[in-house]
């Protein structure tokens, strides 16, 4: 879309990004400046459904009240001491993280993508140590087109050319197998330096690929017998977004290693945290891995206060009951451009089937116009994850919305 459409003032910011910012992005052609439960507001004062929700990061909504009053109280008292010294709130936070999911320990980081990286130091510890792998010869297994960040190691790991075509050399030790596959994964296994299996228990960038009932229970089987960690990549499909706590939560597994991030902190800041127990955390020591934000006073406020509100608004309840909503009513469209819906709870997508090959993109911006923002994943597929706050009138109002932008879009 041409900067012409747009009105003066969006513009204005759009080529102030073009200019200075790196073109790391292709973000639709909207500016947003304001966010309360399952709306943003644009600079112009135009209201959108937000169906992104910061790829789950804002589960709680929009700068929930009872978040933003932690934020704010916590940042007039203390924000960082580094991990140089104690503060008040990470022993509390610990105790408090740790009780809510059922580990020993927990390892605070910030970002995604340094929980996966934390996970993986874990593991690799661990066999050196306790199953006696020899050392540089550990080996984690992931699954075809995972996603887990754009660090060396997460690219390392894919099997997405835009995500690590002409940055190689690439990390060692990692093996991939196709995803939803145990037949793979049980050979892969029986490699006697496999430390680790680490998936996402639905596949969020890929598309919201489902895997069949019953897969992470025969994962969970084959990496007890083979003494293997399962490392479980929840930080998108965790923290209530699927209708349970964790996706895991549906097969009634539990991973040896749990990651979270995103929505632990409600979109205040970047928060994440490493779940494990006592076996595999410590075998690292002061001094072999850490973060200078890491546990952060204003982090440990903020998470704690996050997770409270997810329980104390039965968010996971609601994302059941209004994904099966979503999906019934999307089906019920009867569009000929939708090839297939599929997700669980409120993480959801669509997958285009047109002659056009930018048909989801130009989908998305007929969903711009009238008021629902949503982004295309790997061409065809179309992501519909809204805070988990959203409601039945709501959801009817944006299947609507949808069935209107496919008519208007994709039938010409």
């Amino acid at each position: 879309m041409s900067l012409l459409t747009l009105s003066g003032s969006a513009s204005a910011y759009l080529q102030l990004e073009e200019k200075y910012g790196a073109h790391n992005y292709h973000p639709l052609p909207v500016v947003l400046e304001k966010g309360e439960g399952v709306f943003l507001w644009d600079v112009d004062g135009k209201r959108y459904y937000d169906f992104l929700s910061g790829y789950s990061a804002v589960n709680q909504g929009h700068c929930h009240p009872r978040i933003v009053r932690a934020l704010i109280e916590q940042a007039q008292k203390l924000t960082l001491t580094s991990r140089a010294f104690h503060n008040n709130l990470l022993g509390e936070y610990a105790q408090f993280i740790t009780a809510y999911f059922g580990y020993d320990k927990v390892l605070p980081m910030n970002t995604g993508v340094e929980g996966g990286e934390t996970a993986i130091k874990l593991a690799r510890r661990w066999a050196y140590t306790r199953k006696g792998v020899a050392e540089n010869h550990a080996k984690i297994i992931f699954a075809e087109g995972n996603f887990w960040g754009r660090t060396l190691a997460a690219i390392s790991s894919s099997t997405d050319p835009s995500s690590y075509k002409g940055f190689g050399p690439y990390m060692p030790g990692f093996e991939i197998i196709p995803y939803n596959d145990t037949i793979a994964l049980e050979k892969a296994l029986q490699d006697k330096n496999v430390a680790a299996f680490m998936v996402e228990p639905i596949q969020g960038e890929a598309g919201v690929v489902v895997p069949d009932d019953g897969y992470l229970q025969k994962v969970r089987e084959l990496c007890s017998h083979y003494n293997v960690l399962f490392i479980a990549d929840e930080i998108q499909t965790g923290l209530a977004r699927t209708g349970k706590m964790l996706a895991c939560d549906h097969e009634n597994v539990r991973p040896d290693i749990l990651i979270l991030g995103k929505a632990l902190s409600g979109g205040m800041l970047p928060v994440s945290a490493v779940l494990a127990d006592d076996e595999v955390m410590l075998n690292i020591q002061p001094g072999e891995h850490g973060s200078t934000y890491g546990g952060n006073p204003l982090a440990c406020a903020v998470a704690m206060e996050a997770l409270r509100v997810l329980k104390d608004e039965q968010m996971a309840e609601n994302a059941a009951v209004m994904g099966e909503l979503m999906r019934s009513e999307l089906a019920k469209l009867s569009s000929p451009y939708i090839h297939t819906i599929r997700g669980k709870g409120l993480l959801n997508a669509i997958v285009i089937d047109h002659a056009n090959a930018d048909a989801a993109w130009e989908l998305c911006l007929a969903l711009k116009e009238k008021g629902l923002l949503a982004k295309p994943t790997h061409g065809d597929k179309i992501r519909f994850a809204p805070p988990l706050l959203i409601n039945r009138e709501q959801i009817l109002e944006c299947v609507d919305i949808i069935g209107e932008s496919l008519a208007s879009s994709l039938a010409q």
